[in-house]
């Protein structure tokens, strides 16, 4: 049974303290990259850096690439020149050039004077493409094969090349670079013929991305279709690296970390909340919340223009944060649906009639039944179990229509404020709850105040 990672570090601990360096490297070499960083993340620096010393070379760089930026430069720094060399050219090159990026000046060009002039080269082409394209996510090492190639010489070169390559199972057939085809290594150990050309069973209808489409639209692809890898071609179809799936899921985690805190009301970050200190929350949370809270100034203004109808009808204060948040609510279900449909390419900016049309008529379900509910509960709890006589029948309607009428213009903005954002080229998450709610807490209460003006006795 697998130890939880709790017990994991109380034992390492002891070891280290025991000086049992053997025994620490019987249990490093049995556990998964993964799990390593994870303990290397809640070791202090002296300790990482001597069990980073006792992990065989490939698992140390499978092992560097999973931790923080912060402990990556740690280790740097107390690596000597041979150590690191031997770290650089053993990473892959998407792994290293993500390292290059994470890093300050001085130790990139530390980095760099280590590594191999052919992973030189590799770290700066993948640098050179955009941030966020499929280009700076590739990885320049794939396993490519002739047409011309028998089964044979295709399996003899892949058991020659594989063994530095990210993935082999899925092969891709070039000519002068061109993206001819894949094929899979299933494909060439179950031919039955060693002497058949990799041209005759190869897949010609090949799905690929260009260098410069975005890194979400690449993820997204490799979920719809079960891929292992994608290629990645340049402006002239020559194939120039591959995407393969662990690069697009840190994409997915890291595009949906951003949404969430979009949609939170927070700028994005990088760090980890553990790793992220109080001055870097502050940072990230403080200027969306003196935006709202500069925005909130209009339903202060609202009210105060509306101070004559709420001396007349007092009791109608009572219900402002009931249908407040009843529109914010309403408004931000509705956004989050659109966003995600919006970021899972299930929606398109033409389709806002027909989002709208959905939308308004869910409104009306769900408006009804509020109303109706709010009804009951106005009538029985605030009229007589609270004993509140101010509550009349006509005050109960005037909350209720105005509930359902908030729901429904809730809704409506909810849903079109994304698609706005996109067809503007914006991020549609920053439309998310925060900023819809402050525009459906003034919509709702000048209608609240517009109804009770129309109807009551003010």
């Amino acid at each position: 049974m697998a130890l939880n990672p709790l017990t994991l570090e109380k034992t390492f601990r002891s070891l280290l303290e025991g000086k049992k360096y053997q025994s620490l490297k019987d249990i490093l070499v049995t556990m998964e990259p993964a799990d390593v960083a994870g303990i290397f993340e809640e070791l202090d620096d002296e300790r990482v850096l001597l069990l980073f010393r006792l992990l065989p070379k490939e698992t140390a760089a499978e092992t560097f690439a999973e931790l923080e930026p912060e402990r990556q430069e740690l280790l740097i720094r107390g690596f000597s020149d041979r150590e690191l060399h031997e770290l650089v050219n053993e990473l892959y090159v998407d792994d290293a050039a993500d390292l290059v990026e994470e890093m300050p000046a001085n130790v990139v060009k530390r980095i760099l004077a280590q590594a191999d002039p052919q992973m030189r080269r590799e770290i700066n082409e993948i640098l050179r493409y955009p941030e966020n394209s499929a280009g700076s996510i590739m990885t320049t090492e794939y396993v490519s094969l002739r047409p011309a190639m028998t089964v044979a010489e295709a399996i003899a070169r892949i058991r020659t090349t594989g063994v530095d390559k990210e993935t082999i199972y899925t092969c891709y057939v070039t000519e002068g670079r061109k993206l001819l085809g894949t094929v899979s290594v299933k494909d060439l150990l179950l031919c039955a013929d060693d002497a058949k050309p990799v041209s005759e069973i190869m897949d010609e209808n090949v799905i690929s991305v260009s260098t410069l489409t975005d890194q979400e639209e690449v993820a997204q692809m490799l979920s719809k279709y079960n891929f292992l890898a994608l290629p990645v071609v340049d402006t002239d179809a020559r194939m120039v690296g591959i995407v393969t799936f662990d690069d697009a899921m840190d994409v997915l985690v890291e595009e949906t970390t951003e949404d969430i805190e979009k949609m939170a009301g927070m700028l994005p970050s990088e760090k980890t909340y553990l790793r992220s200190s109080a001055w870097d929350l502050f940072k990230h949370r403080i200027p969306w919340l003196m935006l709202l809270m500069i925005s909130a100034t209009f339903t202060g203004m609202i009210i105060t223009g509306f101070e004559d109808a709420l001396a007349a009808q007092v009791v109608l204060t009572a219900f402002i944060p009931m249908l407040m948040d009843t529109g914010g609510n309403s408004g931000s279900q509705a956004s989050v649906t659109i966003i995600r449909a919006l970021s899972l390419g299930e929606l398109e900016l033409g389709d806002l009639p027909r989002v709208v049309w959905k939308e308004i008529r869910t409104a009306v379900l769900c408006g009804l039944a509020l109303a109706l509910i709010c009804f009951g509960k106005i009538l029985l709890v605030d009229r007589l179990l609270l004993g509140n006589s101010n509550i009349t029948l006509l005050t109960a309607f005037v909350v209720c229509f105005t509930m359902a009428v908030t729901v429904l213009i809730a809704k409506i903005v909810g849903c079109t404020l994304p698609m706005g954002a996109k067809k503007l080229g914006f991020d549609p998450a920053v439309m998310a709850s925060p900023f819809i709610t402050t525009i459906v807490d003034a919509l709702s209460l000048l209608v609240y105040f517009g109804i009770a003006r129309a109807l009551l006795p003010i």
